[in-house]
């Protein structure tokens, strides 16, 4: 027996209907090319990647969340957070290729494989093996256990029964069974470490494959690495200390509709911040006549990342001696400030950056959970 699937209340339908308008102006907006696409893409998939691995407590700068995405080297995470974020990338680039495979279809080798991808790096966590021993949570702040998963016995026939849920062609909304889904995987607590990411994981592939949206914007997991608190307390009030199925997920649900339209909302904002940054920037670039390609270099400044030569040399697809010399002209022109030395230099904005920056900000969206459950 799994947590079912609620009814959804009045207040949670109206709260789709807002998630789904909200979704269908995120689309138009995507659907229109834009030079500014690839880099919203690249680095909405970044926070994803980012926000879920510092629920767990791996923190990675900005930049260095963007140089694990595009395969270098970060500057400043410890070695088991650069692994675990490499291991989160590998598992949800390759959970973007399932969305567009046509044999698809749920198993419990399928998980086992994304959580060999997560985990690897440390073989003591079993990566890929269902756990074999009792488990529980621990809230090492506070010294108490908030959580006790079911037996390890029952794990297969669990995990085996909640695939087949999801092969199932469901009368529920896709952002309704990606929840569940999130919620089923971490209450049966199948590994003995990264299930917070696997479920998540989870919940991104389920929306991935029902197409929702381009992959890389239909996650919530930068929000929830952004609302760690609110998402830990949402779970232990439904998870109520130990495996309990039989008790009501509404409000596991509304909390994850609400993620999903304070996600949109903030995606719709940043389209059109970007797109006046760049607007700005063009101009900028017109006016001092630098090559079109450096936009790349003084986006990412100008939304405060650090930009380095490797990075910048790869999405702006030049090679390391052009690459140098397009970062030295914009730091002669006073766009950008060099920052570090050797192995860690880097660019960051200059002051002209930065009052675009000012200038093009939207207000941020404010998360308010419903409580009425």
């Amino acid at each position: 027996m799994l947590f079912a699937t609620p009814t959804l209340h009045e207040a949670q339908k109206k709260i789709l209907d807002q998630v789904e308008e909200t979704r269908d102006r995120l689309k138009h907006v995507l659907r229109t090319k834009r030079r500014w696409l690839g880099s919203l893409r690249r680095n909405t998939f970044a926070r994803a990647v980012q926000g879920s691995n510092s629920i767990e407590g791996y923190t990675v700068s900005d930049e260095d969340a963007i140089a694990v995405i595009e395969g270098e080297e970060p500057l400043d995470a410890e070695k088991e957070t650069a692994a675990a974020v490499r291991g989160y990338r590998d598992a949800m680039t390759y959970v973007l290729e399932l969305a567009q495979d046509r044999y698809f279809s749920y198993s419990s080798g399928l998980l086992n494989s994304l959580h060999f991808m997560m985990v690897s790096y440390d073989l003591s966590r079993n990566p890929g093996r269902w756990r074999l021993r009792p488990i529980y949570v621990r809230d090492e702040e506070r010294e108490v256990t908030v959580y006790e998963a079911p037996d390890p016995d029952l794990v297969p026939e669990l995990m085996a029964e909640l695939m087949e849920g999801l092969n199932e062609e469901g009368a529920h909304h896709c952002m309704v069974k990606a929840a569940m889904a999130h919620l089923n995987l971490v209450m049966i607590h199948p590994y003995s470490d990264g299930n917070g990411r696997m479920a998540r994981c989870l919940q991104t592939l389920v929306l991935a494959r029902e197409g929702i949206l381009e992959s890389q914007f239909c996650s919530i997991e930068e929000f929830l690495g952004r609302n760690t608190r609110s998402y830990y307390e949402v779970l232990g009030r439904v998870g109520n200390g130990i495996w309990s199925p039989e008790r009501d997920a509404s409000e596991w649900v509304d909390y994850c509709l609400r993620a999903h339209h304070h996600q949109a909302t903030t995606l719709i904002r940043r389209t059109r911040e970007i797109d006046r940054i760049w607007t700005e920037l063009e101009q900028l670039m017109k006016t001092r006549q630098l090559p079109e390609r450096t936009i790349y270099a003084l986006s990412d400044a100008t939304f405060g990342w650090r930009v380095r030569n490797a990075t910048y040399r790869k999405i702006a697809e030049v090679s390391d001696q052009v690459a140098s010399r397009d970062l030295k002209l914009l730091t002669d022109q006073k766009l950008l400030v060099p920052a570090g030395e050797k192995r860690g230099r880097g660019y960051v904005a200059a002051e002209i950056l930065r009052q675009i920056r000012i200038r093009c900000r939207e207000p941020r969206p404010v998360f308010e959970p419903w409580t009425g459950v």
